[in-house]
């Protein structure tokens, strides 16, 4: 890999980014390029550098977002490289390649809408279980690296903040920010999102009043259907810290495939 797209897959981390590091690991005669070579593959199938260019390279990216879509990981796919081996598409070097394909940055990740005495203490238990912490709040004060020292914090305006955030599949999402019309505009840019969890703290009442808003502004009602309310395991927690483990009693759950139903019921 060259320096110049290692540089970028890092930036890109570094953000809170993910995508597929593609790289050719063998080739068996001509082939474009040597082993080494290597591309990175966002989400939106844009890409830095190049594992060859031409069909390689789209069944290159198509073969990286089916990795996506099916939760990540890595896999090893061979591409014929001749017309007698590949048929009317084949490219016509005459050789073959194995590309070997690896998800980063998709890993476990807690995302918290909210950076006070709940989304501190939830921060600091999901990092203990192994998350990736990101935690947004608008007030600096509030989120910055010396008050949240667990993971990624974001002092930026919820509408900026909007245009950089992805989500995938392995994100579980809690919304705890100072009011309800905050906990509803967060909500309302999960719409269409991946996410393997979203909560949301409050009262039935409260969440009741954020639903109604929300359908009324037309965020689906799938979305919202899968919005865990009340949040969290009913351990009767009081405390931030307490509150805290309860939601990730409810995460670490649906992160084990465990029965989430039975553990909810009496809540």
């Amino acid at each position: 890999m060259d320096r110049r797209l290692l540089e970028v897959v890092h930036r890109e981390l570094d953000g809170g980014r993910y995508g597929v590091l593609s790289t050719v690991v063998d080739e068996q005669g001509s082939s474009p390029r040597s082993r080494g070579a290597s591309m990175w593959v966002r989400p939106d199938g844009s890409i830095e550098g190049t594992v060859g260019g031409g069909l390689l390279e789209h069944e290159t990216i198509r073969e990286a977002l089916a990795l996506l879509d099916s939760g990540g990981g890595s896999k090893l796919f061979s591409k014929a490289l001749d017309a007698s081996q590949a048929g009317e598409e084949g490219m016509v070097c005459g050789g073959s390649v194995r590309v070997y394909l690896e998800v980063l940055g998709q890993d476990d990740e807690l995302l918290v809408f909210g950076g006070g005495h709940v989304g501190r203490a939830l921060a600091q238990a999901a990092a203990f279980a192994g998350f990736a912490v990101t935690v947004w709040d608008d007030r600096e004060e509030f989120a910055n690296p010396e008050r949240i020292p667990w993971g990624r914090t974001v002092a930026l305006p919820l509408e900026a903040f909007a245009r950089e955030f992805s989500t995938h599949g392995r994100t579980y999402v809690v919304v705890a920010t100072r009011g309800h019309a905050l906990d509803g505009e967060a909500l309302a840019l999960l719409d269409g999102r991946p996410a393997a969890y979203v909560g949301m703290i409050g009262s039935r009442s409260k969440i009741a009043a954020v639903r109604a808003a929300l359908l009324a502004r037309g965020v689906s009602q799938a979305h919202l259907d899968r919005v865990r309310q009340p949040v969290g395991l009913p351990i009767k927690a009081e405390t931030p810290e307490e509150i805290a483990l309860s939601v990730m009693a409810e995460v670490v759950a649906v992160r084990r495939g465990a029965d989430l139903e039975s553990l909810r019921r009496g809540w």
